[in-house]
């Protein structure tokens, strides 16, 4: 009896330790400490407390840089960072991407007035428009029989009728078969953007690792000033909302959404993001992925912390 309970003690202590470090863990991720003196020699001050005049450019290239050419796609002039949009672009597609290939959107928030390539206190990301993937095989209509998908476009079916007759399915590359084995390009019809909107004053010795390559800082003076956080959201870019691109499509639509963040939640969303890009590199499937980003993007943060705790203690 006194081993048993010695024993089922030692289990509570282990779990309640593992619960206590979890949550120091979590504090950890979204608390920041400040600087404790704005006007000391260690502090970052925000490049955004000035109140500057920005513009957000938006373009597209076939490779992560502009070495291959470049396209303007969306400008938005006088570039509020606190006042959340959307905005529908009508995206030309190359024909390198059309034949299978990639398409990058490069995100640009500069002063306005200025060339993006030629203002020196810009700041950029790249966004992959395109990914890679098994197309979804057709759905059979219990009521019609048909063995497509309601809504369609007809040139589609006729275009798959004709993959699937025999002529076809003769050619070395042809049959609908040998197409639905092998990845193919996918457009990603959104693109979330997020800015931290907090005036956050930074302290050089407790300067977060996670923020540490968002930072991109210059001298003003004797004060160290960063130039906004900016943040491609990539746990927003869901399976439902990837296209299939037709090598007949000569573009297609792209929904630009913005909003600023919390500094506490971007930390968060950047190790989220990292573990979903992590278990990718172990060999999960975009659709794997969706799972588990359909967890933090469909579910608030709150409630599920809620749940994780009151699963834990039951």
């Amino acid at each position: 009896m006194f081993l048993k309970t010695s024993f089922t003690t030692l289990i509570v202590g282990v779990f309640v330790v593992y619960v206590l470090h979890t949550c120091w863990v979590m504090y950890g991720i979204v608390y920041t400490k400040p600087c404790d003196s704005p006007k000391g020699d260690n502090c970052i001050t925000p490049f955004l407390a000035g109140n500057p005049k920005l513009q957000l450019s938006i373009y597209t290239s076939v490779k992560p840089n502009a070495d291959g050419g470049h396209t303007l796609i969306h400008r938005e002039e006088n570039f509020d960072v606190n006042s959340k949009f959307e905005r529908i672009v009508n995206v030309s597609l190359p024909k390198k991407t059309r034949n299978n290939g990639t398409l990058f959107a490069l995100i640009f928030v500069h002063q306005a007035g200025l060339n993006p390539w030629q203002d020196p206190r810009q700041v950029h990301s790249v966004a992959q428009l395109t990914t890679y993937m098994v197309p979804k095989p057709p759905e059979i209509s219990l009521i019609s029989g048909e063995d497509q998908p309601q809504g369609q476009k007809k040139e589609e079916q006729k275009k798959k009728q004709h993959d699937s007759s025999p002529a076809a399915g003769t050619g070395a590359k042809g049959g609908a078969t040998a197409s639905s084995d092998h990845p193919v390009s996918h457009w990603r019809s959104r693109l979330t953007l997020n800015i931290v909107g907090d005036h956050f004053v930074f302290d050089r010795e407790y300067l977060p690792s996670d923020v540490h390559r968002y930072l991109r800082v210059f001298q003003n003076g004797k004060k160290m000033v960063y130039l906004p956080l900016l943040f491609v959201d990539e746990l927003s870019n869901r399976v439902k909302d990837l296209v299939e691109i037709n090598s007949t499509a000569t573009e297609l639509p792209l929904t630009v959404s913005y909003d600023s963040i919390s500094l506490g939640r971007l930390r968060f969303w950047i190790h989220m993001q990292d573990a979903v890009y992590s278990l990718q590199q172990f060999g999960f499937t975009e659709k794997d992925a969706d799972e588990i980003k359909g967890i933090f993007v469909d579910t608030n943060l709150y409630f599920l912390a809620l749940t994780f705790f009151v699963a834990a203690f039951h």
